[in-house]
């Protein structure tokens, strides 16, 4: 179910029947609608709440909204009689022309008027407003109510993130609403946007409302900067808390850091940690910790440190809008879309999920003059000591804002749906530099790992030169049984395998390594008269390719450099050959079962309907084997493991120390699996291109599974890609098995 639709609020506002925009009269009924749909799930007594100076009760909110259309527009209408003479000082918030006012602190001792009392000042209100749109207005007055409209939006925003922060003070950590699921959306590898310097227009264009502080637009020199195309994530800020963030003081503004310790500040506002885990109060109660998901509550002072810590800055309100200025505002996780929290998104998502901390205090434009008269006060006596926002937040309502909107809070405040997206000044690495990184898959997938909770790296990167080198080194180890054990029963069967090919095979190979099994092969099986080697190391290709060619000079090799786990594509003369794959030493055990079936799933396309795969699998047996062939006595393993954080430094020019991270094996007995991880050693924090990652003592990076299984377990995994079981080899003790798929 919808959750904006079970409490009530309104769907984003569509154009009319006859595709015009809503009429004044329309959008007032609507927009004050909505205003009253947010409070229909709430008591009395929720709508009392005051649980700080810089929050108000929601039924404040209620009738300061209508006192803005009473004092600004009813009151000068000479018909129109005002609903309580005591109003106009209760509900006044700021406007000094206007008169005085109930403090600010105090508003939540107002136990009177009552809930129902206000909604019936509401009424009185709406009636004659609609009264008085109906007949139609001069445009000084359609700007008003304009301005009184917009001004409400802002009211329901706060309306949610008041009611959010007054929750949050209950032990019971009630929910507003109840929790709407969203699609889970794995990390996107980050990368930054790049725009050159030149002189650009910022500022409301002039078309439709646009709030006083926008104007006038007036021309901007901006140096060439880049800026981050995703939203700094919890995932991230995890590893912020995890690096000491909130502990060291260096990457802090003195009045940051005086925050931090005054208030004991170490995680965002309505952060928990429960049995090591994070939870965050949001409207749907208290809820674990999306890792992918934008983090919120966050002041400036810690928006800016974060910002520091990753080498990075927070762009400037100019820059922040010129990169906007050509995006649809409207499409944004908005309070319309129910979930009422921020939500991972593939999306770049400059509009909505959180307002995005500038680095740009908030100032008067060029040129700006307040407005005549007590709306004046609307925005230009707070231009001091507060820092600009942009974009919306997931409790904004859709349309309300536009690239050039401002808003803005001073540098402390954490109750708003505040996060942040990080910028770079272009000079600071060079274009090339980020040319080469946006087109590094592999330094996408490091990132994409090491910013995981369980931090991770592929085992495809094991296989540089070195990495090859030394995984030939381990096959002849004694622990190694695989090696040994599949080369035997591989020169067992082969006279049998041979009945089950045609003609003129052709033996596509995924990773070949040194060859060793693709020899027996070779030798055994007289219909093979093509080999097609796959490897994702080009020197390891041309090594095999160079040495098989010179061994078997009538065999014709047309070697592919690829990643087989992606889609692979062989030449066109090979697609109507018989093809024979082969992927041997049961590799496919490093997948998880998901992935192996995809894996299977291309081989099957790759192959054809009349290829054949045959596959080496590992088969469950005692621990001790197990674990003694991934943790050798003379350390090979262990360099091999600790080999992939080499060739991060070599070609991403990584920062990690070897001598820091310890190898270690264990056996997943729930996933019937070894795991392979390499564990810090040290509290370190460790850069790769141009981010940085945060260890602490003890924590693992998880860098291979090696699945065991049955020949009936992996049967059925077959069988879900499209293949079927045509022949399996077993051998004796140590158990490992060859399939034959078709």
């Amino acid at each position: 179910m919808n959750i904006h639709r079970k409490i009530g609020l309104p769907a984003a506002e569509p154009l009319s029947r006859k595709g015009q925009e809503p009429s004044l009269f329309e959008r007032f009924r609507d927009i004050r609608n909505a205003t009253k749909a947010l409070t229909l799930t709430l008591s009395a007594e929720d709508q009392n709440l005051q649980s700080m100076p810089d929050a108000s009760p929601v039924k404040w909110h209620l009738a300061h909204t209508t006192w803005f259309f009473e004092t600004f527009v009813l009151a000068n209408v000479s018909e129109y009689k005002a609903f309580h003479p005591a109003y106009s000082y209760l509900f006044n918030s700021y406007y000094e022309a206007v008169g005085a006012r109930h403090a600010r602190p105090q508003r939540g001792l107002l136990s009177r008027p009552s809930v129902q009392e206000i909604g019936a000042y509401r009424r009185h209100v709406d009636e004659a407003m609609l009264d008085l749109l109906a007949g139609g207005v001069d445009g000084a007055v359609t700007a008003l109510v304009e301005l009184g409209l917009n001004h409400e939006e802002q009211h329901q925003e706060l309306i949610l993130t008041d009611l959010l922060h007054a929750f949050a003070q209950n032990p019971l950590k009630p929910a507003y609403c109840d929790l709407r699921p969203t699609h889970t959306v794995a990390p996107t590898a980050p990368c930054f946007e790049r725009f050159e310097a030149g002189l650009v227009e910022i500022g409301h264009c002039g078309d439709g409302f646009g709030f006083d502080n926008e104007s006038p637009r007036h021309e901007v020199l901006l140096q060439p900067f880049a800026l981050a195309n995703h939203l700094v994530t919890n995932a991230e800020w995890l590893e912020f808390m995890a690096a000491d963030g909130y502990r060291d003081p260096q990457n802090w503004l003195s009045d940051g850091w005086q925050q931090v310790t005054a208030n004991d500040w170490s995680a965002p506002l309505y952060w928990e940690e429960r049995d090591g885990r994070w939870f965050s109060m949001t409207l749907s109660g208290l809820q674990p910790i999306d890792p992918n998901a934008p983090v919120a509550h966050v002041s400036f002072y810690e928006a800016d440190a974060f910002a520091r810590w990753r080498g990075k800055r927070l762009p400037t309100e100019a820059e922040w809008e010129h990169a906007a200025l050509k995006l649809e505002p409207r499409e944004g996780n908005f309070r319309e879309s129910g979930f009422l929290r921020p939500v991972a998104s593939l999306s770049r998502q400059l509009f909505g999920d959180v307002w995005e901390w500038t680095a740009s205090s908030y100032a008067p434009y060029p040129g700006y003059r307040a407005l005549k008269g007590a709306v004046g006060e609307y925005n230009g006596k707070f231009m001091v000591n507060q820092m600009v926002l942009r974009g919306g937040s997931c409790v904004t309502p859709c349309g309300h804002v536009r690239s050039s909107y401002r808003n803005f809070f001073y540098p402390h405040q954490r109750w708003q749906f505040s996060g942040l997206r990080l910028a770079e000044d272009i000079p600071a690495r060079g274009r090339a530099w980020y040319e080469a990184e946006e087109a590094s898959p592999f330094l996408k997938d490091v990132w994409n790992g090491l910013s995981n909770p369980q931090k991770q790296l592929s085992s495809k990167y094991f296989y540089d030169a070195k990495g090859a080198a030394l995984f030939e080194e381990i096959c002849r180890l004694p622990e190694y049984y695989l090696t040994r054990t599949e080369c035997a029963l591989l020169k067992d069967l082969a006279p049998e395998l041979t009945q089950h090919l045609a003609a003129d095979t052709t033996l596509v190979e995924y990773g070949c390594g040194s060859s060793l099994k693709t020899r027996i092969l070779l030798n055994s099986l007289p219909q093979i008269g093509e080999y097609v080697p796959i490897d994702i190391c080009g020197d390891s290709l041309a090594t095999t390719s160079t040495t098989l060619a010179s061994e078997y000079p009538l065999l014709r090799i047309c070697a592919v450099m690829g990643d087989f786990m992606q889609p692979i594509v062989l030449p066109e003369e090979l697609r109507s050959e018989s093809l024979l794959g082969f992927f041997p030493g049961s590799t496919i055990g490093n997948l998880a079962d998901g992935e192996a079936v995809a894996f299977l799933a291309r081989a099957r396309e790759t192959l054809g309907p009349n290829g054949k795969l045959l596959i080496g699998i590992d088969l469950v047996k005692d621990l001790a084997t197990l674990t003694a062939a991934y943790d050798d006595a003379a350390g090979v393993t262990a360099a091999f493991n600790k080999n992939v954080l080499a060739h991060i430094n070599r070609e991403l020019g990584g920062a990690f120390e070897l001598d820091r991270f310890a190898h270690r094996a264990i056996w997943n007995a729930s996933d019937h699996r070894i795991e392979m991880h390499l564990v810090s050693k040290m509290d370190q924090t460790v850069g790769v291109g141009s981010r940085r990652f945060a260890l602490r003592a003890g924590e693992a990076i998880h860098t291979e599974n090696c699945h065991k299984y049955t020949v009936e377990s992996f049967s059925t995994l077959a069988v879900q890609a499209g293949w079927a079981l045509e022949k399996s080899w077993q051998s004796e003790s140590p158990e490992f098995a060859v399939l034959l798929l078709a």
